[in-house]
């Protein structure tokens, strides 16, 4: 049996390798490995032929909620976007706390995690508030090399920062463990990796800047736009997350896709921008269709990889190799994993980490919330290097990619170490589970 699970896991590779020798996409290229895997496991009867084309349908509903969450929450930023909230905001930052380089440097940090936390994707972070934000730091006599490293580690936080945890969620859903309890386990060290990356890049000013062309150049919000229109909106999503904490019982259960859809409604009729709801959802959903396409097929392949004995087989490796040799190899395998897999990595990787890691005692959640620290940084690896990718664009940096991601090599070297003292001392830092809770 087990000479069989290893036929399909080299299929698998195979197959995965072929595809994108060919130059397909993630996405196409994970789900021709699942079904690449479930053909060869037919043929030695898991999944049966009969129940293969059952397995692969049932597989796209595993992270249907992951997909609701994403799209919900992705539709709310961009009425925000459209509404001149973003505008708004970077403008009255650069405007109130121009001469105080630390409040800046800090505040637009706030302004990139916001739109990911709420997410759930770095990547809509880049272009939701990409923009407003590199002009705001270019003229703070940053360099652009600095600049769109700034925005590529922020913007990678923001995708691991809570609410929204699309890796977090999968190792949670793959490992039966509920997706509670990361507010402050992910909330803490984030802020202050992201304080520690935007103070050591940016703190220093390299260039003169004139901060009335900066503002003449960040474009205005529409007239009428206040604090209230910006606040109201995150204080109806928030105020719903913390009543149904309180009373968890004595209201009506309420998703995070529901609080996403009355937190848009919300900012739609503050919104002082007449705007074509139903057009704007359209170009959103559109946007979001690759990153939605690969958590469904992400979701195939673990229903593939689980009938046909594959992850199993990989649990077991994981399982039997020695905790040394596994603690050595995160820092590696993690962000490659994310790189050549996208959130694939989450399923395949991190799963069986996950139950390696609570079977010697560590505490389970810090562990997750510690990885979901390091699969941010693989959006810079190639093949897929979605957030690198989109920096380079958003960022309109010309210099070459690796002399780009070479100027991240220190906050990536610090998350790196957070992140696996977070997994050595889980156990002694569950109290930031109990106090999420």
């Amino acid at each position: 049996m087990a000479f069989k699970i290893v036929l399909i896991l080299f299929a698998m590779i195979l197959s995965y390798g072929i595809v994108k020798w060919k130059g397909f996409s993630v996405e196409l290229s994970i789900l021709i490995t699942a079904i690449a895997g479930g053909i060869v496991g037919a043929f030695f009867y898991a999944p049966p032929w009969g129940e293969l084309f059952r397995h692969l349908i049932e597989g796209t509903f595993t992270y249907l909620d992951i997909v609701l969450v994403f799209s919900t929450a992705t539709i709310f930023m961009s009425i925000l976007s459209e509404s001149g909230v973003v505008n708004f905001v970077v403008k009255r930052t650069i405007k109130t706390f121009f001469h105080n380089r630390v409040f800046s440097l800090i505040l637009l940090m706030f302004i990139i995690l916001v739109p990911g936390a709420l997410t759930g994707a770095g990547s809509v972070s880049v272009l939701v508030v990409g923009t407003p934000v590199v002009l705001a730091l270019r003229y703070l006599g940053i360099t652009e090399k600095k600049v769109a490293a700034i925005l590529f580690i922020v913007a990678g936080l923001s995708a691991a920062a809570p609410p929204v945890n699309i890796w977090a969620m999968i190792l949670s859903a793959g490992t039966a463990i509920p997706y509670v309890g990361f507010e402050l386990t992910l909330g803490i060290p984030i802020l202050i990796l992201g304080i520690f990356t935007v103070l050591f890049l940016g703190l220093k000013k390299e260039k003169e800047v004139n901060l009335e062309k900066a503002l003449q150049e960040i474009p205005e919000a529409p007239e009428g736009m206040n604090w209230w229109r910006v606040i109201l909106p995150f204080v109806v999503f928030f105020g719903l997350i913390i009543i149904s904490r309180i009373w968890p019982f004595g209201l009506p259960f309420m998703g995070l896709p529901l609080q996403f859809v009355l937190a848009a409604i919300t900012a739609l009729l503050l919104s002082p921008k007449k705007m074509n709801i139903l057009v704007l959802s359209r170009e959103t959903v559109k946007r979001l269709l690759p990153l939605l396409a690969t958590v469904t097929v992400v979701g195939v392949l673990q229903q593939i990889m689980t009938v046909t004995g594959v992850r199993g087989l990989l649990s077991y490796l994981v399982i039997s190799a020695p905790l040394v040799l596994i603690l050595i190899a995160l820092p590696v395998i993690i962000p490659l994993s994310e790189g050549l897999l996208a959130y694939g990595g989450a399923a395949i990787v991190g799963i069986p980490l996950v139950w390696f890691f609570d079977s010697i005692g560590l505490h389970a959640t810090v562990a997750i919330a510690a990885l979901s620290l390091m699969w941010p940084l693989g959006d810079g690896v190639p093949p897929t290097a979605l957030i690198g990718r989109l920096t380079i664009m958003v960022a309109d940096y010309k210099g070459s990619y690796w002399s780009f991601i070479k100027t991240t090599w220190v906050p990536w070297i610090v998350i790196t170490a957070v992140a696996m003292l977070m997994i050595i001392y889980s156990t002694e830092l569950s109290f930031l589970v109990r106090w999420s809770m």
